[in-house]
């Protein structure tokens, strides 16, 4: 991962999944990936997103990781 383009690995996997990769949904990829395998709720992301410098809604977090599910994702 390029100093440069910190938010490259999350870009490519959402859109090799076919999803636009929206400021949003990239930062929680980033947030996922980062994290390494594990099991979050969607609060639990939030507070990850928040220590990250990411405010983001709750109602985000779910249709984001409904999307990603859909995609296969997750």
């Amino acid at each position: 991962m390029s100093s440069e383009r910190p938010f490259a690995p999350a870009i490519a996997v959402l859109k090799a999944a076919g999803l636009r990769p929206t400021r949003q949904r990239v930062q929680l990829m980033r947030v996922l990936q980062e994290g390494g395998h594990r099991h979050l709720t969607a609060e639990q992301l939030r507070v990850e997103a928040h220590a990250a410098g990411f405010e983001v809604s709750l109602a985000t977090i779910y249709n984001s990781l409904h999307q990603f599910r859909e995609a296969g994702l997750l």
